[in-house]
């Protein structure tokens, strides 16, 4: 005589259904933690796409126009919290920027050039700017541009390369 056991087959296949059903609900799982990785790491691999070129030329443009009007408050106010943790007072500051960045302190003219990530810090974008000072010569400025908690962008440092090849 032959014995089934039924109660056995059923157990056997709701723990093969579950089973099933578990490995559908991980493989959903897996498919939505690839998707959003891979859609992270993009916006990871071009942070110039996510950011706004206007509100950083406008930074740079606010700093500049301050320099050009004596308004040390407001030049200051462009920089980044490490920039200003290094002066006492935006007095001060401005009298760095007008003894060392003179063609930033008082340009002839400036034009917007590209813009680049930092690949060693994720919150920095490098904006480049052409500058032609006072005296004519043309330079080329590297702002540093630090994308703040609040949204704003603030600049982290300039770099001042003279007379690169920029033409008129």
């Amino acid at each position: 005589m032959i014995r089934i056991d039924f109660r056995a087959m059923v157990t056997s296949a709701e723990a093969a259904g579950r089973s099933v059903k578990l490995g559908m609900v991980r493989m959903r799982w897996i498919s939505s933690l690839l998707v959003m990785t891979t859609l992270i790491g993009a916006a990871r691999a071009d942070p110039v796409a996510s950011a706004d070129p206007t509100a950083i030329r406008g930074a740079i443009d606010g700093q500049i126009q301050a320099f050009r009007s004596n308004d040390a408050p407001a030049a200051f106010s462009y920089a980044s919290p490490g920039i200003k943790a290094h002066f006492p007072d935006a007095t001060q500051f401005l009298a760095m920027v007008r003894a060392a960045y003179p063609a930033v302190f008082r340009p002839r003219s400036y034009r917007f050039a590209g813009l680049e990530a930092d690949p060693d810090h994720p919150r920095i974008l490098v904006q480049k700017v052409e500058f032609f000072g006072p005296d004519g010569d043309a330079s080329q400025a590297l702002y540093a541009m630090e994308h703040e908690p609040d949204g704003r962008w603030l600049i982290d440092g300039c770099v001042l390369i003279t007379n690169p090849h920029i033409e008129t």
